[in-house]
């Protein structure tokens, strides 16, 4: 698994040859349609200039990997528990046969601003923000804050706001995506908070709850738990997988005030300890909803009704194992994330504190292996919602809290909480097979997640 990702890097470079000349012979016929067909002086002066004219003719960030020469740049963030948000830089050699250099993986920027404990990020890229959650272990409360995204890849705090303790997660939904949904796992409350387009926030709402007694796992269902807020596919609805509670909570998502109105939740086996949870929709008639448990290691398939009294409803289809077929897994085995790829023909699962691999150590002075817990893709028949498992495949160390695709679907970032540690790891996106490690990085700290800047 362990290579320099020639074939990788190769095949980038020559795609970009391509792409970049086919975008070129695009260019000169579109702008001698445009002398011919139209007169320029009757545009406006905005219009004319260089950058809006390339930028609209171009794909998204092509001109600039084009100017780049010898390699192509994406930018990660990633959080940690040892207080910090770092902003990594991943190079993409062009002609890795040329050059004989690897895919590198580098810290450029790090922000302590988010506070002592980050737990989630997500990005607003309309408006150029980046939103990070800090779960505020020490109490009494936890935090929300707003960074704008500087081009050297550096952030800069904008606003900060103190929220009930424990949020994890966000959905960002109403017009504009400027509503954010938070759930909060230690304050066993869901809260919307308001983001400007200029960073300002403002709460809008708390919803906080409680058990009548413990669920089927006293240990970790003393009290509910929302571990995730996730936006349907229209915009209509938040959903929030409760671990403590085993349900998942449904809200009305109002796109103007930004109030979430409860509905009536989707109850789910007791002791499954609902974590995360994916969409995918296939015409606007046939959605599925899949949900990974954390306590019970399943995935659970519904098919979502769209019913007339603004609710959803929620048709089981199947319940599997985390890894498809059952298997005795270690007493602390917890699955965790769950995401569909960018094409939605395919969905991956992580699970932690398996040790099910072992793998060449990324130290290349130690020849011991490292043990590796499991990411496990599924293809999805998007008529029936089933789901047919393709691959179990290496992390790329411990406890995978999180993962995310790129744009395309063609890397996977880790952020391994065990290890402290990123991988980044190349995808076949028409198979969905996982394939080498592409680059890695050691973060100080739990890294709780690690996403893509593109774009």
């Amino acid at each position: 698994m362990m290579t320099k990702s020639g074939q990788i890097a190769r095949a980038r470079g020559n795609g970009l040859i391509v792409t970049v000349g086919v975008a070129f012979l695009l260019v000169f016929l579109i702008l001698a349609h445009q002398l011919t067909q139209s007169n320029p002086f009757s545009q406006s002066i905005d219009e004319l200039q260089y950058p809006t004219m390339w930028k609209g003719i171009f794909p998204a960030g092509l001109l600039s990997l084009g100017l780049a020469g010898s390699a192509s740049a994406t930018l990660l963030y990633v959080s940690s528990y040892a207080g910090t948000v770092t902003t990594l830089s991943l190079t993409l050699p062009d002609d890795d046969s040329a050059t004989g250099a690897a895919a590198t993986l580098e810290s450029i920027s790090n922000s302590t601003d988010c506070g002592p404990n980050p737990s989630w990020l997500s990005l607003d890229t309309a408006n150029d923000l980046l939103f990070c959650l800090d779960e505020g272990f020490v109490g009494p409360f936890g935090g929300v804050t707003s960074f704008s995204l500087n081009d050297d890849g550096s952030l800069t705090k904008l606003n900060k706001l103190d929220i009930i303790q424990g949020p994890v997660s966000i959905a960002e939904f109403g017009d504009g995506g400027n509503g954010l949904a938070i759930a909060h796992y230690s304050g066993s409350s869901v809260s919307v908070v308001d983001a400007t387009p200029e960073g300002k926030l403002t709460l809008v709402q708390n919803e906080t709850y409680a058990l009548e007694g413990p669920g089927a796992n006293p240990e970790r269902q003393e009290a509910p738990h929302p571990h995730e807020a996730i936006l349907d596919p229209f915009g209509l609805y938040v959903v929030v997988p409760d671990l403590g509670a085993d349900l998942v909570r449904v809200y009305q998502a109002d796109a103007d005030t930004l109030e979430l109105t409860p509905v009536t939740p989707l109850a789910v086996k007791p002791g499954s300890g609902p974590r995360h949870g994916a969409f995918v929709a296939v015409t606007s008639y046939n959605v599925y909803f899949y949900l990974v448990n954390e306590l019970g290691n399943t995935i659970t398939g519904y098919r979502v009704i769209y019913n007339e009294n603004n609710t959803l409803g929620f048709n089981e289809m199947f319940t599997i194992p985390t890894h498809g077929e059952p298997r005795e897994l270690p007493a602390k085995t917890g699955a965790a994330e769950i995401v569909v790829s960018p094409d939605r023909k395919f969905l991956i699962v992580s699970s932690r504190w398996e040790d099910s691999f072992n793998i060449t150590n990324f130290d290349a002075n130690n020849s011991t292996e490292i043990p590796s817990d499991p990411l496990i893709t599924y293809s999805i028949d998007r008529a029936t919602g089933n789901l047919t498992k393709v691959q179990e495949a290496p992390a790329g160390g411990r406890v995978p809290r999180h993962f995310s695709l790129n744009q395309d679907g063609s890397l996977v970032a880790v952020a391994l909480q065990g290890d402290g540690r990123v991988v980044l790891i190349d995808r076949d996106i028409e198979t969905g097979l996982l394939g080498d490690y592409v680059a890695h990085i050691d973060i100080e700290g739990e890294v709780t997640a690690a996403i893509f800047r593109e774009g």
